[in-house]
């Protein structure tokens, strides 16, 4: 499945190519800021124990690129995706071919959260991607052992990841086959199935919260074993001390690596969702 998985949210994205791959390089490359920062933070302390400001004049540097960038990005992410929000949620209601006002209303608010999931979801996958990526990287250039235990950790991780996409996925299934009665059943003046309507919303939530718990859960032990066992393998470093930039360095991309992590299951689950989503959008489609 992918995100342009309804004809005519393909069009949108191909009307909006250009705006969408600036905004998206933007990010990119303030993502790469983010990441490199740490690195530079560890030269820069390093460089003044020593007596260098070379260090501390590549960390300001980095930081005003970063700045700049992400100011930039912040204010083109709006004009892109309200301009994308909008061709899309025209297209949905116009081509509607049985005008089904319950089904319309609901396409419509299910349009929003893909274009939502296009200014942030995307966003934290990019982000997880060069937070675990890069981590691992830099990681390895200072002691291999920290990357493997990060890599076992990845194991567990992305099986958890997978029950956790599959379950949400049945929930998000339910949840959208109501949203898809709100408007008829308001509309029927019927107290009786408002509150059946309503008490049956707040139970799939209640489900899916659930989920959400038992992730945040799970995740956060295979953290907590990350930092652990990586804070245990760069200590017993006695044969080859680190310097303290060093130790800064570690530590930041150990937490970038955990950070990363973190963000696995709430992806699996974001893009279950967009997968119903989308199916949905298509049925309301014109075949031709």
């Amino acid at each position: 499945m992918t995100v342009a998985g309804s004809p005519q949210f393909t069009r949108v994205l191909r009307d909006h190519r250009g705006a969408l791959v600036l905004t998206y390089s933007l990010f990119t490359l303030e993502m790469l800021g983010t990441l490199t920062r740490p690195y530079f933070l560890g030269v820069a302390v390093d460089g003044l124990l020593a007596g260098r400001y070379t260090g501390l004049f590549q960390l300001t540097v980095v930081h005003l690129l970063w700045l700049l960038i992400g100011t930039i990005r912040h204010m083109y992410d709006t004009r892109t995706f309200t301009a994308v929000y909008t061709a899309f949620v025209t297209r949905v209601v116009r081509s509607n071919v049985d005008r089904d006002v319950s089904r319309l209303s609901a396409h419509s608010s299910l349009a929003r959260q893909v274009v939502d999931f296009l200014e942030f979801d995307f966003n934290y996958i990019i982000e997880a991607l060069y937070n675990v990526i890069g981590s691992l990287v830099i990681l390895y250039l200072y002691d291999a052992t920290v990357v493997g235990i990060c890599l076992v950790a990845l194991v567990p991780m992305l099986l958890f990841s997978w029950l956790y996409g599959r379950a949400t996925a049945r929930l998000n299934l339910g949840r959208h086959d109501e949203l898809e009665k709100q408007v008829d059943i308001i509309a029927g003046s019927d107290d009786a199935a408002v509150d059946t309507h309503y008490n049956a919303l707040r139970q799939w939530q209640i489900k899916l919260s659930d989920q959400e718990a038992w992730n945040f859960g799970v995740t956060e032990v295979l953290v907590l074993l990350v930092i652990t066992g990586s804070l245990l393998a760069t200590t017993r470093l006695e044969r080859n001390p680190l310097q303290v930039g060093a130790v800064i360095i570690i530590y930041n991309y150990i937490l970038k690596f955990a950070s990363g992590l973190e963000t696995v299951p709430y992806t699996i689950q974001r893009l279950s969702a967009l997968k119903d989503i989308m199916r949905r959008m298509s049925l309301g489609e014109p075949t031709a």
